[in-house]
């Protein structure tokens, strides 16, 4: 590997460990590089002594971002100030935006919660609102948006491209978007999932695949058209130029970009070209922006690239040259498809919880159809005819059932993704086998690289298997659809499951979402608790009881006659699990959390007509703060709650009642909770107009951070003594104190 690649690769990876610990560990790998190099030197070994300072080079580099990022920061919370902001995504009041914060020289990342003003994706805004500093940007609550005229950036060009993709692919645009303008925002989360564990995400998000498969079909085209070879070349650089503007510049993209430029220009110009240069010359992106190291895109760009040159290196070593045709093809595919799984797998089971079994086999399959879908989707966007978006629209829609299909055959395999849990552990072995992959790919003796290769992977499967000492209690509101399923895990890692969803013919979430998700995330389920004997809360529980076996079923004792319920009466029956009826002012105490229920009271249920109204409610208490689930219930239950135990109801978080119905959630009732985070469990366009455009106004002008399943998929909330780390559809924010009151 040439000098300049081995030395812009130390500096990114440096740069990802050194933004991503505290500065004690910065101190501490500082010396180590700078001890290495001083070393190195009077060795006499200058090559390594060269790397060991690009290496103490990033974590400086590192250091002043840190600096820069943290005076930034103060002065952009600041009180009484505004910023400007460009939104990649349509933004109203009641909507969450993660966006970058400008002011002067200063930026940073943010989570905006919009109560007033709106703009289009793509546009420039002023901003204000109370701003808070956390660990992972800022939070911007109360904010007042108001469009910028005449404000243009990548963003804009992004924009208008993602439209014409919805005008064009209609059912099909959520994966035109993401194919073509990295857009992930409209697939819904059980579908990223299901493509994680088919160890197909990465095709999700335009990189160097999508970039170089559009440069291909240009060249090809050009061909056909028998173009002169010079010309053809320099369209295909300025095309390749301007489909990167117009999806917004993502930084796996540019660097593609970059990388077949150079390949490009170094075929004019007859040069020879080495595969490691220009991957080091794409992945420089860091240079001028330290933080583009920590986008995991680019980071499964670069470490993507890099396996497919040592996968093909060490194709050429082990395929018999005897091998010819398609046997020599496949068998090249297949070694470059195991090296690329491989390594990429650290950064996917960090993103995504899972490395997937079956990868080298699904890329195998999908490459072909990617490889037709692609120039399909550009053709589609390039050329403006609706004859030709139609065909497009047409053929682009059986390409995607069948690349779906490879996702959901493989995702139906039983443990073809093993989960893992991203610690920071895990993190650095995983990463360390992924280089000692590529070096054993390199080098003539390999055996060195194999051991440190299996040592990591050894920790980052027995890590998970360790049980959990210390942890935060978290509280994981799961996407089910038009539901409700919310469990708290302990900070041993014991749960508590409030409802377990839906049923329908044929299946239910609690066997299909919830039980799956829990599984995986490990634990005991000490307590059940059902709100109310409805299909959408209790459909579930008779497959959770069967498949996780809980310690306790609490419910609210209201006869219910739905099928559903019966069969989880009957299941607890069966498996000898306690039953327990819920009593107002009862406390359970189940590690670290305390519960406690404020209704039903059975002297008030036993006069009702609507399970709704006989919801139970209850105030779970976690690091001190308070959550308070409510069920379905309405206003004549809230009414009861209001007279009987009124200081109770008060509560950090929120679980807004019946899926944000305008018959819940009254005035006086959110005045009394005054909440900081509610949390509406509900199925995308559901029929029902839930939630309520009204509640949602009332929950923006209290400036409460409303986080919806309908938008965001599973919600995750961790507590600490110091606020809440939330995390959602792959963002994460934190919320103080000083905000969660």
């Amino acid at each position: 590997m040439p000098l300049f690649a081995w030395s812009v690769l130390t500096y990114s990876a440096t740069l990802i460990v050194a933004l991503s610990v505290g500065a004690p560990a910065r101190v501490l790998l500082g010396a180590l590089a700078l001890a290495a190099c001083l070393g190195l030197h009077a060795a006499q070994r200058r090559t390594h002594a060269l790397v060991s300072a690009v290496a103490a080079a990033g974590v400086l580099t590192a250091t002043a971002t840190v600096a820069h990022d943290a005076q930034c920061t103060r002065a952009l919370v600041a009180p009484g100030q505004h910023w400007h902001a460009d939104f990649d995504a349509d933004a109203a009041p009641g909507d969450m935006a993660h966006v970058l914060l400008q002011r002067s020289d200063c930026a940073a990342r943010a989570t905006v919660f919009v109560v007033a003003g709106g703009v289009r994706g793509g546009q420039g805004a002023s901003v204000t609102g109370r701003a808070t500093a956390g660990t992972r940007g800022l939070l911007v609550e109360g904010a007042t948006i108001v469009p910028e005229p005449n404000s243009v950036s990548f963003l804009s060009a992004r924009a208008a491209t993602g439209r014409r993709i919805d005008q064009i692919f209609r059912d099909d645009a959520p994966m035109a978007r993401a194919l073509v303008i990295a857009d992930m925002s409209g697939i819904p989360i059980e579908q990223r999932d299901r493509y994680a564990t088919a160890g197909l995400v990465h095709m999700l998000s335009v990189s160097g695949l999508h970039v170089g498969i559009v440069a291909l079909a240009l060249e090809l085209l050009a061909s056909i058209l028998r173009l002169p070879v010079t010309p053809a070349r320099v369209a295909t650089l300025a095309l390749l130029g301007v489909y990167v503007a117009a999806i917004g510049a993502p930084p796996p993209a540019v660097r593609a970009a970059v990388m077949l430029s150079a390949v490009l220009v170094c075929r004019l110009l007859q040069r020879p070209t080495s595969p490691w240069a220009i991957l080091a010359l794409g992945a420089v992106a860091p240079l001028w922006d330290p933080r583009t190291a920590l986008d995991l895109g680019w980071q499964l760009s670069v470490a993507g690239t890099a396996a497919l040159i040592a996968g093909g290196a060490l194709a050429t070593r082990v395929i018999p040259s005897t091998w010819g045709g398609w046997r020599r093809t496949l068998a090249t595919g297949a070694t470059v498809s195991i090296v690329a799984t491989i390594v990429t797998a650290p950064l996917v089971a960090w993103a995504f919880g899972r490395v997937s079994l079956l990868g080298p086999i699904t890329n195998l399959l999908a490459d072909p159809v990617m490889a037709l879908l692609q120039p399909l989707l550009f053709v589609a966007l390039a050329i403006p005819v609706q004859a030709v978006d139609g065909m497009a629209a047409d053929a682009a829609h059986a390409l995607l059932s069948a690349f779906d299909g490879i996702a959901r055959l493989a995702a139906s395999v039983p443990y073809a993704a093993p989960h893992v849990l991203p610690t920071v552990a895990a993190a650095l072995a995983s990463g360390v086998s992924a280089i000692a992959v590529i070096v054993a790919c390199l080098a003539r003796h390999p055996a060195r690289a194999v051991i440190v290769c299996a040592v990591g992977v050894t920790i980052l499967v027995v890590e998970p298997l360790v049980p959990r000492v210390g942890g935060r209690a978290e509280l994981h509101m799961i996407d089910v659809g038009q539901g409700d399923a919310l469990a708290l895990r302990t900070s041993k890692g014991n749960w508590i499951v409030v409802d377990a969803g839906r049923s329908w013919e044929g299946g239910d979430a609690g066997r299909s979402t919830v039980a799956p998700y829990l599984s995986r995330l490990g634990g005991t389920v000490s307590l059940f608790v059902l709100s109310h004997p409805h299909a959408d809360h209790v459909g579930g529980a008779a497959s959770l009881f069967a498949l996780l076996h809980p310690l306790r079923f609490l419910d609210p004792g209201y006869v219910g006659t739905t099928p559903p319920y019966r069969a989880a009466l009957a299941s607890a029956r069966a498996l000898g699990i306690p039953w327990q009826r819920v009593h107002p002012g009862a406390t359970l105490v189940v590690d670290d959390i305390t519960l406690t229920a404020l209704a039903p009271d059975s002297a008030w249920a036993s006069h009702l007509t609507d399970a709704n109204l006989a919801s139970s409610v209850l105030v779970a208490s976690v690091s001190g703060h308070r959550i308070l689930f409510t069920g379905d219930a309405e206003a004549e239950e809230e009414e009861w709650l209001l007279e009987h135990s009124p200081d109770a109801l008060r509560a950090d978080v929120l679980k807004v009642a019946h899926h944000g119905s305008s018959t819940s959630t009254t005035r006086a009732f959110l005045d009394a909770v005054h909440p900081r985070i509610a949390l509406v469990s509900v199925g995308a366009h559901n029929t029902y107009g839930h939630p309520d455009a009204g509640v949602l106004r009332d929950l923006a002008a209290d400036g409460v951070a409303t986080l919806r399943t309908d938008r965001l998929g599973t919600v995750v909330l961790r507590f600490d003594a110091t606020g809440v780390e939330v995390t959602a559809h792959g963002e994460h924010w934190f919320m103080p104190n000083q905000v969660i009151r």
